[in-house]
């Protein structure tokens, strides 16, 4: 499975490099250099999106769904040598993977509940949540008692079997998304006036205003 995903998603890449630009015919105004530091820099913070910045709650569940993320994927590479590490670090990780799966799984009650999301969610949607849900839920078991890491073993390998087709190659999208939004901004002179306020809400958020 593993193998199955590298090639996948390194074909998924490979396919994204060779898609032609489209063509600005303006005439440039800026770097697409520095648009493209903005975007991967002050362009992801919360504050720089009005749809993070309005709804702290909901981008903070993201980040801790992510985070433990993360962490399932390395406590998977990790897993054969799981008896060697000490009970402290597999409790820690144990409890992020957790608390990630917490996360992930009100994300996915979410979009049944809340009328809004539910409109809007696929099939695709709803099986891509819950398969990382899971994921992390026997990584955290096999965390706390190697004897499960088969159970483990098995549902990382559905996971990434169903990755690289499903709305998890977006981990492949998200960097050529940032790519391509940063070169747009940086040409068109707008990277700076962008990075300024930025840093004047943050200044605004620091001060309570």
């Amino acid at each position: 499975a593993l193998v199955f995903a590298i090639i996948a998603f390194g074909s998924r890449w490979a396919q994204t490099q060779r898609m032609p630009l489209v063509l600005d015919r303006s005439i440039p105004k800026g770097a697409p250099l520095g648009g493209i530091a903005y975007a991967f820099t002050l362009g992801m913070v919360p504050w720089s999106k009005e749809s993070a910045r309005l709804h702290w709650v909901t981008y903070l569940r993201g980040v801790a769904f992510h985070i433990g993320i993360f962490a399932g994927l390395a406590a998977l590479i990790a897993s054969p040598w799981f008896d060697a590490f000490p009970s402290l670090l597999r409790g820690l990780f144990a409890l992020v993977t957790c608390f990630g799966a917490t996360m992930g799984a009100i994300g996915g009650l979410s979009r049944v509940l809340e009328h809004n999301l539910a409109a809007i969610s696929t099939p695709d949607d709803h099986t891509s949540v819950w398969l990382v849900v899971l994921f992390l839920l026997t990584t955290t078991a096999a965390l706390v008692t190697s004897a499960l890491l088969p159970v483990m073993w098995m549902m990382a390998a559905v996971m990434l079997f169903y990755a690289p087709i499903g709305k998890i190659r977006h981990c492949i999208f998200f960097y050529f998304g940032r790519l391509f939004y940063g070169m747009h901004v940086g040409r068109r002179g707008m990277a700076r006036d962008l990075a300024a306020e930025v840093l004047f809400l943050d200044r605004e958020a620091s001060h309570g205003r």
